[in-house]
């Protein structure tokens, strides 16, 4: 494989799931662990891409407001479009993190009165100019690879809550697998959102659909509902359609 086709390849997959790791990009790419770091060193240098310790992190990480940053911004906007109509008044809802996270929280219409949990401080600040919201952002250590918080903290206060629905990301869906995440940290704070919810709704990007991450999350059958940016019809929907409501 010539070196744009790697390098394409890594910018994709990190427009898919925000983070990448060369361990498992050498294993993807058939090359070395060294010439992945050589590649990320230069994407990293044309300002393509974050280089962190291991691999690589997209700039939508560090630009989330930033318009030409954000992956698939158009689909995004539909999903939480889509996702919004799950929200009743009074409803006590649980957030995750992540720019589809952000385009639902600047959704949501001003009228809406209900309370938000969130674990992002920047759907925080976007949910804090609906002055209908009762925003409540839970504590702990501030992730700077995924600015959400995570730790012990926030755990044991999902322990001490229930949550009419949870709205959450996803780095990767799929029929076998259910949720996956590349990130032990994030994957046991998702966890614990999973277990203080009655219902729980994935946001994800069709593109995303049928990959798989090294850590599990949960099952499908876990899953409530699935909001894509996919025509109901569709027939990538077609396996999904008999665990979880499609919207």
């Amino acid at each position: 494989m010539l070196k744009e086709e790697r390098q394409a390849f890594i910018i994709h997959q990190l427009n898919l799931h925000n983070k990448v790791l060369s361990s498992d990009l050498s294993v993807k790419l058939k090359v070395s662990e060294d010439t992945v770091r050589r590649d990320l060193n230069e994407l990293a240098e044309n300002g393509q891409l974050i280089k962190v310790y291991g691999g690589a992190l997209s700039k939508s990480y560090q630009y989330p407001f930033q318009e030409g940053h954000v992956y698939a911004k158009e689909a995004k906007k539909q999903i939480a479009h889509k996702a919004v109509s799950l929200i009743e008044k009074g409803m006590t809802v649980l957030a995750g993190g992540g720019t589809t996270m952000l385009e639902l929280a600047r959704a949501i219409p001003k009228d809406l009165q209900c309370t938000f949990f969130t674990i992002s401080p920047l759907v925080a600040l976007e949910l804090a100019e609906k002055e209908n919201l009762e925003v409540i952002l839970m504590g702990g250590k501030l992730s700077r690879n995924t600015n959400i918080v995570t730790g012990a903290q926030v755990i044991n206060e999902m322990s001490e809550i229930k949550v009419d629905l949870c709205l959450l990301g996803t780095n990767s869906l799929s029929v076998e697998e259910g949720v996956t995440d590349s990130d032990w940290e994030v994957v046991q704070i998702k966890k614990a959102m999973f277990k203080c919810s009655k219902k729980l709704a994935i946001l994800s990007i069709s593109e995303k659909l049928g990959s798989n991450q090294r850590m599990r999350v949960a099952p499908l059958k876990n899953v409530t509902y699935l909001v894509t940016d996919l025509d109901n019809s569709d027939a990538r929907l077609e396996d999904f359609k008999e665990h979880i409501e499609i919207l």
